[in-house]
C-alpha cells in the first residue's frame, strides 16, 4: 500500500478517532493510567463484543467499566454475582396481574436487570453454572426467552465481566463455552510506580470530576458498522487463519510446541475475533487499513481463555500468554504463509 493511501484518512474514520478521544478523556477523570485495557474495552465495544477483565481485587475493574457507561450515554445497569443469585434475577420473570378495572388476571413480563445496554457482571464466577447459563442466550443471541416468548435486548448491548483470578472458595469457574462468549480476556494489572502515587494523591482528598456522556447509542452503531465495513487483504485473513489453527495440537498444522504443551487449541470464533479486532484496533490507531501487525496486537487477549495449556506446559511455569508469544514469533507476517 502506497504512503499518500495510508495517511488518508476517510471522515468516518476521523470522526471515530475524535468520538474514541472524548471517550478516553472522560474516563482519565477517575481512572488514572490502565490505557491498555481501556483500549483493550473500546474495541470490544466497537466490534459488539463482551469482554472479561480479570485481575485481583483493588484495581478499578468495576470503576473503570461504571465509568466507561458514565462516558456513554447508554442505560447501565450492575449485576452482583453471588451463589444465591438466580437466571430469573438476571433475565426477569413473569408474574400474575390483575386489570383493577375488569378483574382479568394475565401474565406480564418483567424486566431484569439484562435488558439495557451495558452490563457490567461482577465478580461472574461467584454464581453457579445454572446462573451463568442464563447469560449465554443473552450474550450470543441478544435476547431471552421467558414463558416460550423471545424478548430482544436493547441495541448496542454489551456484557463487561469482571473476575477475581486468587479466590477459589464459593467460586465457580466459568464453562469453556461462556468464555468463549468473550471477545477477550483482558488482564488488569498492577499500576507503575508513577500511577500509583498520583492513584494516592487523587483518592485521598475532595472528590474529584465524574465522566459526563459524550457518545450516545446512534454514534457507537456507526461506529460498529465504520468496523464491520472496513476492508482486510486476503493475506491478512490468511494470517489470522494461520495463528489459529496452528494451536490444534491434534491437527498436521500444529506448531511442535502446541503439540507438546496444548491440551485444546483455539476454535474458529478466534479467527473471527482476530479479524474484527484487528479492524477495531487498527481504526482506534487512525489507519484505513489492517495489517499483520494488528492481528498480532489483539492476539493475546484472544487466545487467553482460548488455548488450554496442559500438564507439561503447566509444570514449566508456561501461561497461555507465553504459548501466545511463542506462537507469534514463529507464524510469518508475510504472503508467504503456506
Amino acid at each position: 500500500m502506497s504512503t499518500d493511501a495510508a495517511t488518508q484518512k476517510p471522515e468516518a474514520i476521523t470522526r471515530l478517532e475524535e468520538a474514541v478521544k472524548r471517550v478516553r478523556s472522560e474516563i482519565s477523570k477517575v481512572i488514572i493510567g490502565q490505557d491498555k485495557v481501556v483500549n483493550e474495552v473500546m474495541i470490544a465495544i466497537l466490534t459488539r463484543s463482551h469482554a472479561l477483565l480479570v485481575g485481583v481485587p483493588g484495581l478499578a475493574k468495576t470503576l473503570l467499566i461504571s465509568s466507561l457507561a458514565e462516558a456513554l450515554d447508554l442505560s447501565f445497569k450492575r449485576i452482583q454475582f453471588t451463589p444465591d443469585l438466580m437466571p430469573s434475577d438476571i433475565t426477569g420473570t413473569e408474574v400474575i396481574y390483575s386489570d383493577p378495572a375488569t378483574n382479568e388476571r394475565e401474565f406480564k413480563f418483567l424486566p431484569g436487570p439484562i435488558f439495557a445496554n451495558i452490563i457490567l457482571a461482577d465478580e461472574i464466577n461467584r454464581t453457579p453454572p445454572k446462573t451463568q447459563a442464563a447469560m449465554l442466550e443473552s450474550m450470543q443471541e441478544r435476547k431471552v426467552t421467558i414463558g416460550g416468548e423471545d424478548h430482544v435486548l436493547p441495541e448496542p448491548f454489551f456484557v463487561l465481566a469482571t473476575q477475581n483470578p486468587i479466590e477459589q472458595e464459593g467460586t465457580y469457574p466459568l464453562p469453556e463455552a461462556q468464555l468463549d462468549r468473550f471477545m477477550f480476556m483482558i488482564k488488569v494489572d498492577y499500576p507503575s510506580e508513577e500511577e500509583e502515587f498520583q492513584i494516592l494523591k487523587a483518592y485521598t482528598g475532595n472528590e474529584g470530576a465524574r465522566p459526563k456522556p459524550v457518545l450516545g447509542a446512534e454514534e457507537i452503531l456507526e461506529m460498529q458498522r465504520a468496523v464491520r465495513s472496513m476492508p482486510v487483504a486476503d493475506h491478512i485473513l490468511r494470517y489470522a487463519e494461520k495463528l489459529v489453527r496452528v494451536t490444534r495440537p491434534n491437527s498436521e498444522e500444529a506448531l511442535e510446541f502446541c503439540t507438546k504443551w496444548l491440551t485444546w487449541g483455539a476454535g474458529p470464533r478466534a479467527g473471527l475475533n482476530l479479524v474484527l479486532g484487528a479492524k477495531a484496533y487498527a481504526l482506534l490507531n487512525g489507519q484505513s487499513y489492517v495489517s499483520c501487525d494488528d492481528v498480532a496486537a489483539v492476539a493475546p487477549a484472544i487466545f487467553r481463555h482460548r488455548i488450554i495449556p496442559n500438564f507439561s506446559a503447566q509444570s514449566e511455569g508456561l501461561t497461555p500468554d507465553d504459548i501466545t508469544a511463542k506462537i507469534l514469533e514463529s507464524v510469518p507476517k508475510d504472503k508467504k504463509l503456506d
